[in-house]
């Protein structure tokens, strides 16, 4: 599975979120509203969630795989530092 496309929305405030991405795989799928967050180890990518009816966050879709994870983490933190 490629990225074929990463865009990146900047959130200029003092908050932790830094920014929203979008992210394509393979000209075919797309990912909406992942957002880009630095945490104390660094900037980290989390997952589009929504809240369940006990209040408590879940992911609405997430990568299976470690190798998955860390290629969609790389693809939106080096196309955020290039923006």
């Amino acid at each position: 599975m490629n990225i074929t496309n990463v865009r990146i929305r900047k959130i200029e405030n003092k908050n932790r979120l830094k920014a929203v991405a979008t992210v394509t795989f393979d000209d075919c799928f797309v990912i909406h509203e992942l957002r880009l967050i630095e945490g104390k180890n660094g900037l980290f990518v989390a997952m589009p969630s929504k809240k369940n009816n006990r209040g408590e966050f879940q992911d609405v879709c997430h990568p299976i795989t470690r190798e998955l994870r860390q290629h969609i983490e790389e693809a939106v933190i080096s196309t955020y530092k290039e923006v």
